[in-house]
């Protein structure tokens, strides 16, 4: 496995807006400030490391000859050319095998959002390291991907872009092992914890690029990279 970072860029709330507290308390560990909790919450340890977020494009290895500074040069015109807007109204549900936030009304291939979306997966994709034969192997293992999937993983680094994309906030880890005891408490739980943070207008109003330091460490938000006007 490679040492070097991993980068990703996410959709996170602002950091003034209630539910950004809201999910860093809710995972226990804020990815921008490094603070963690002293008993962060069960059952919500690899969205822990990840930090709170939604995936716009998922982590990658920069290509050889590509610069850190390079990289945060295109994520900053990619969000200048695309003007802020209302975020869906989101709520807790499921997806697949785990508990997150997600629009309460489907979004279609012309909102803002899946525009965005699917501009960060195209725009910076030329600056993503391929894997290595084995990283792709492991990754096309990992879930049963359907032939549109497969390609996505092939093309693009992962496989839920375009078509497949599904906005979504992760809060638990997944329970498809388990039986549904804790999934549905912590459903409960998660609905009574975000019911205020949720009640908030909230807007898409910049880019987030977090990076993995070394293989399995947490997450860091490093840079907020602001949408245009």
């Amino acid at each position: 496995m490679s040492a070097s970072p991993r980068y990703a860029v996410y959709w996170a709330p602002d950091a003034d807006h209630p539910l950004w507290k809201a999910g860093c308390e809710w995972l226990g560990r804020d990815a921008a400030s490094g603070w963690s909790a002293a008993h962060p919450r069960e059952h919500a340890g690899e969205p822990r490391r990840y930090g709170f977020h939604a995936t716009l494009k998922a982590p990658m290895r920069l290509r050889e000859g590509v610069s850190v500074q390079d990289f945060f040069g295109a994520v900053s015109r990619l969000a200048s050319s695309n003007a802020s807007f209302a975020m869906p109204q989101l709520e807790v549900t499921t997806l697949r095998s785990f508990v997150a936030l997600r629009p309460a009304a489907p979004i279609d291939a012309a909102h803002p959002l899946r525009q965005l979306a699917d501009a960060c997966v195209r725009e910076l994709d030329a600056l993503r390291r391929p894997p290595t034969d084995e990283e792709r192997a492991q990754r096309l293992q990992s879930m049963a991907f359907d032939a549109v999937e497969r390609a996505n993983i092939e093309d693009f680094g992962y496989a839920f872009a375009f078509d497949r994309w599904q906005f979504h906030m992760t809060l638990s880890d997944s329970f498809a092992d388990a039986d549904g005891t804790w999934r549905d408490r912590l459903m409960t739980e998660a609905r009574q914890h975000f019911a205020h943070a949720l009640a908030a207008p909230l807007r898409c109003t910049g880019l987030s690029v977090f990076v993995e330091p070394s293989p399995c460490s947490p997450f860091q938000l490093v840079r907020r990279l602001p949408l245009g006007e």
